[in-house]
């Protein structure tokens, strides 16, 4: 192929010259075929060199060099990988360019003639072929060509990057290079004529780990069902071990939902200036990790991008202090962290600012920059590094944002001087904030508003329509209570009120004391993030609960069947209102969310947030809770709580050493934690109670979960060490759990289920449900959200390929007795339909990945392939695929089998047709090839 003219030293060192003129020379590389020139050990010598050192010239043994007469510099204007396409090259340059050049009598001319037709025939073959121009650096695309021809991949595999390493390959390191692509891991080394290859796919990797030997500090293990792998001596084992997670996440994601990777086209474009040092995939997936970590920081929607970030210092109202952190800045959202943790914390939305100002700098605030928002606060930033940037960037997000919002523009631009800058918009647009709309209404209201369609919604949380006093402990319950209000407007009016609010550390420890019943809707809606999603889509719904409204499917039957199991204990929940509620917004989410539909559990969990919220503030916080802050938890197969089982299990393991082998001798930590983590305590613990670890889960997210299920244990190791059976120890986790109790509720006690069922004589000892998250805190309370996040990665490898396995199990032992295969022969045919399928997803196919996968269908049927996809399974397997009429009877056997006419079949009837093909008698066989002949 043409390459862009490259300058070279030395035109003879390891190469050897086959054919001459006075301006081109055509070589080919030590080494490389039998011509004499390069043979023997002086060859192997060179194939070594070329995989150690990154040459192009192992996949591209065969060059075309120019040299204009009087020159010593070299030019590289072709390589080609077979002798026949640089033979083609060579014969085109003598044909149209040889006598061309002999006109010429200046050398400078020569070679602006040369290049330029060079790069012009690149340029014509890049548009016919509809090849776009791209970041990538050219030594990145040489080894592009390198993985697509060393390991047979087709184009539609994309290379993210490659590194230097050592395989051990046995007790003997194998030097070469490692290739990281979207679905592969690869290595490729050649050492004195002997070639090793290795090519894993990312979703047969069931272990992924950083190790550390005596040998070798930094060594990266990959483990596979059958086999185990080992790679050391990186140049940076931290960035090539992040990317190998990155990659096998995607994956992994892809055996679980079937979702694919899809690069971001949207990603802007490096400046011809920057320094190229990584290829645009790769920047893609570094942009996608960072928004990743920016939205789980600030608990912001699934689609939002972080555009960048800078050090600076906020100047903080309430203590007088500039506090030093960075500044997140995305497409609708302003975020600020400080670099000492939980020091200090803020989220602007857009759409709440009204200006955005940059003040006069000085000795004690340089570059400074005001925000003001919609509320009347003012956030100061100083110390930016590139302010008039920032200004810029943040302008042009507000000007979409209004265009979004508003339908019109409402950003007005005034220059005041040279310092000062000042970007603002119209004050008397009406707020966006959906609290305030939605808590306007009055006590006297009626309960349920009807919008435009003339459909019900719940207008107050049901637990001010259905509040109960506790009569004998009635005034210092309320008093209490009342203090606790009283502190939260005290922290309000210091720190500010709503999504710009101030979160501090003081913020959390009174979150801790208890979230006050009136306040607690507000302030779950602000610390799960769910106010943004709910801010910026009104109507939404309302439209999905008119969508959902006499609609059946799998999803509704089980909705109703749970709908009077869902805290039957509570007055709310015994008449129709509160469960017509409830069905509207566990209905509406089954709609939004179909690949989650309903699962066990989101009902417990929907009924305790519409007690306290409005109903489309319930949906939206189940919207948060579902997608967000507890992943994977609520799908068919509840991977993320079995994901975070495994963790526990860990964290148990560290923590309560003492007591982690007795736990797992009985099982119990697989049995208990599955309830506690689904419903997040509600359904184990005294409803007053629970709601309290609610309020600190949407405050501090998951890790509060570990940390009170891990003080639950210590607090009683002692009983659970004298166990005999894990229905003794299930016995006393519950009798502890049903002890929890929360003095200040201001409501009377609720039967709780298990204490219903319970019939113990001697009571439980009290224990108060503060002074548990207390001790949860003092004890657990190093665990990080970093570290649970590596944690949960290792254990989702585990626990998706334990899934698989048992699928594939199950699907074997239901179809082992109507065909004549073995089971292993069944296992083997599994695996090998399924990679199929996967195959598809990433490298195409004429039908939609998406359509070939249906999670609500038996396992057996899940997984389809269209006819493509058999055709190359028929010449692969099948006894009759041989002659001119292989593919005739490809597709008269694909007709056959797809009995519902969808141009689909799933594992079973591809299973039917090869059974009968390869076991079954001559009469089975017969009749099967009549059938392929009888007309539809």
């Amino acid at each position: 192929m043409w390459v862009n003219p490259e300058e070279v030293l030395l035109a003879s060192a390891l190469w050897v010259t086959e054919r001459a003129n006075p301006y081109f020379i055509l070589q080919r590389r030590k080494g490389h075929g039998g011509d004499g020139g390069g043979g023997g050990q002086a060859g192997l010598l060179v194939g070594t060199l070329d995989v150690v050192l990154d040459s192009s010239a192992r996949v591209a043994p065969y060059r075309i060099l120019y040299q204009a007469p009087d020159s010593l510099v070299y030019w590289t204007i072709a390589c080609g990988c077979s002798r026949k396409e640089i033979t083609e090259h060579w014969e085109w340059l003598e044909q149209n360019l040889l006598q061309t050049l002999s006109i010429f009598e200046n050398e400078n001319d020569i070679n602006t003639f040369v290049r330029g037709k060079i790069q012009g025939i690149i340029a014509e073959y890049n548009k016919i072929n509809g090849i776009k121009e791209d970041d990538d650096t050219e030594k990145f695309k040489e080894a592009i060509v390198k993985f697509h021809k060393l390991f047979g991949m087709p184009e539609e595999e994309k290379l993210v990057n490659y590194y230097s390493c050592s395989y051990w390959k046995g007790k003997v390191p194998r030097q070469g290079w490692v290739y990281l692509s979207i679905n592969h891991l690869c290595f490729y080394s050649f050492l004195m004529g002997r070639e090793a290859k290795l090519v894993i796919r990312w979703v047969d990797i069931t272990q992924l780990e950083k190790n550390a030997t005596l040998l070798f500090p930094d060594m990266i293990k990959v483990s596979t069902r059958s086999s185990e792998h080992f790679f050391s001596v990186f140049l940076n084992i931290s960035e090539t071990f992040k990317l190998m997670e990155q990659l096998a996440n995607i994956a992994m994601r892809q055996l679980l939902d079937n979702e694919g990777f899809e690069q971001d086209r949207s990603l802007p474009k490096l400046k011809k200036k920057s320094p190229k040092k990584v290829s645009a995939l790769k920047r893609d997936l570094d942009a996608r990790a960072k928004s990743e970590r920016y939205r789980a920081l600030f608990r912001l929607p699934k689609d939002e991008k972080l555009d960048g970030h800078t050090d600076c210092t906020l100047w903080t109202p309430f203590n007088k202090m500039h506090i030093l952190g960075q500044m997140f800045v995305s497409t609708n959202y302003i975020c600020f962290t400080s670099k000492e943790e939980n020091l200090c914390s803020l989220i602007i939305p857009l759409r709440e600012v009204t200006i955005v100002e940059k003040a006069d700098s000085s000795s004690v605030l340089p570059s400074p920059l005001s925000i003001s928002t919609k509320n009347r606060m003012t956030f100061l930033f100083a110390n930016l590094k590139d302010r008039d940037f920032l200004v810029q960037r943040i302008s042009d997000f507000l000007q979409q944002t209004t265009s979004k919002i508003y339908l019109e523009k409402n950003i007005s631009g005034s220059y005041i001087s040279s310092d000062d800058e000042v970007f603002t918009r119209s004050s008397s647009l009406i707020s966006a904030s959906p609290h305030k709309s939605l808590s306007s209404e009055s006590e006297g209201e009626r309960q349920f508003n009807l919008n435009d369609n003339g459909i019900p919604t719940a207008s107050q949380a049901l637990m001010t329509m259905y509040r109960r006093r506790s009569p004998e402990e009635f005034n210092p319950k309320l008093a209490k209570e009342f203090l606790k209000e009283q502190a939260w407007k005290i922290h309000f009016a210091e720190y500010g009120q709503g999504v710009c609010m101030y979160r501090t550390e003081k913020t959390r420890d009174l979150v801790l004391k208890g979230i006050p019943e009136s306040m607690r809707g507000e302030l779950w809606l602000l610390f799960s993030g769910a106010i943004n999603e709910m801010a910026t889509h009104p109507g939404y719904y309302e439209d999905l609960v008119e969508k959902s409204m006499g609609k059946y499917n799998l999803a509704t039957e089980e909705i109703e069947r749970d709908l009077h199991r869902s805290l039957p204990e509570h007055p709310a929940f015994q008449n129709e209102m509160g469960i017509a509620a409830l069905r509207r917004v566990l209905t509406a989410y089954a709609f939004r969310n179909p690949s989650i539909g309903y699962c066990q559990a989101m009902n417990i969990v929907t009924s305790v947030l519409l007690l306290y919220a409005k109903e489309e503030e319930a949906f939206w916080l189940l919207v948060a809770l579902c997608e967000r802050m507890l992943p994977d938890y609520y799908n068919t197969r509840v991977v993320g709580a079995l994901v975070d089982q495994g963790v526990f299990e860990e964290l148990a393991r560290d923590y309560v050493p003492q007591l982690y082998d007795c736990m797992q001798d009985l099982g119990v930590i697989s049995t208990i934690s599955l309830s506690w983590f689904l419903t997040l305590f509600l359904s184990v613990m005294p409803f007053e109670s629970a709601v309290v670890v609610v309020d600190c889960f949407f405050c501090e997210g998951i890790k509060v979960i570990f940390q009170l299920a891990l003080a639950v244990l210590d607090a009683n190791v002692d009983k659970l060490l004298n166990c005999k059976d894990d229905g003794e120890a299930m016995t006393v986790l519950g009798r502890y759990l049903d002890s929890v109790t929360n003095k200040d509720s201001t409501l009377p006690p609720i039967p709780h289920l298990h204490s219903l069922l319970s019939d113990d004589v001697e009571p439980y000892p009290e224990v108060d449900i503060f002074r548990l998250i207390r001790s949860s805190y003092e004890k657990f309370g190093s665990i990080r959200a970093d570290l649970i996040e590596q944690m949960r990665f290792k254990q989702r490898l585990k626990v998706i390929q334990t899934l698989e396995d048992t699928t594939k199990r199950n699907v074997v032992r239901t179809i082992v007795t109507e065909t004549s295969f073995t089971i292993d022969e069944l296992e083997e045919l599994y695996a090998l339909f399924k990679a199929e399928h996967l195959t598809s997803c990433y490298w195409g196919g004429n039908s939609n990945a998406i359509d070939r996968h249906d999670p609500s269908l038996p396992y057996l049927e899940q997984y389809r392939i269209d006819f493509e996809q058999f055709k190359g399974m028929f010449a692969l397997l099948f006894p009759w695929a041989c002659g001119t009429h292989s593919d005739v009877l490809a597709a008269r056997l694909f007709r056959l089998l797809d009995e519902n006419g969808d141009l689909l079949i799933n594992f079973r009837e591809f299973v039917s047709g090869l059974s009968a093909a390869c076991h079954g008698d001559l009469t089975e066989k017969l009749k099967l090839l009549y059938k392929m002949h009888v007309l539809p």
